[in-house]
């Protein structure tokens, strides 16, 4: 494994394209994610620049807005992203039906199966399929609590390196990007298993 803390030492004044170029270069099987909210563009945009065959995994729940997927497929045709779409083995009309609708966060036990229905068993599902050894990702430390205790470099509990090229980016860096490069951004979004901004949906704390 890799030293953690020299790694994140040596990269922390390296330009976000040079620590994805960092990343593709351990040879390994690489995956990045995305929900194509707002911003989500920008590290799909580093990433094209640097390279395009690495695989895209998009959980798309069933539950997006009509903004989410009409950015999706500008960014997929626009950036060549090599999109692998993964969708829940249940439909969102059969889950309101059997679930009486989204549930809240009132209702904590029906909420986690909910997202592990509609998010983490897709996403789990592309894991097993693609069996990566580094994940490249947009997370940044101000995002939620859980991240800031985290940095460019980290492992999560299957073993998979994570790296977050854009980890120290401001909200005016993020924002800035996306002007400068023309980057379409979903502005109507909802994420049903995280509802509120600063909560995890479980994509980077499960195992």
């Amino acid at each position: 494994m890799i030293d953690l803390d020299a790694a994140n030492k040596e990269l922390r004044d390296l330009t976000p394209e040079e620590i994805i170029r960092w990343a593709v270069n351990l040879g390994e099987p690489t995956i990045t994610s995305t929900s194509f909210g707002p911003n989500s563009g920008a590290i799909l945009h580093l990433l094209s620049s640097v390279d395009k065959s690495v695989p895209v995994v998009w959980v798309d729940s069933g539950y997006n807005m009509r903004d989410t997927y009409v950015v999706a497929d500008q960014l997929i045709e626009d950036l060549g992203l090599d999109a692998r779409i993964y969708v829940p083995e249940v439909t969102a009309e059969h889950l309101n039906v059997k679930l009486g609708g989204i549930p809240t966060l009132d209702e904590p036990d029906l909420h986690d199966a909910f997202t592990r229905i509609v998010k983490l068993e897709p996403f789990n599902r592309a894991l097993d399929e693609m069996k990566p050894k580094v994940w490249i990702s947009g997370i940044r430390q101000s995002d939620t609590d859980f991240r800031r205790g985290l940095d460019i470099l980290s492992y999560d509990n299957r073993g998979i390196l994570k790296v977050a090229p854009i980890f120290y980016w401001s909200d005016e860096q993020l924002e800035t990007y996306m002007q400068e490069h023309e980057v379409p951004s979903c502005r109507h979004y909802f994420d049903p298993t995280k509802v509120e901004s600063g909560r995890e949906c479980g994509l980077h704390t499960s195992a």
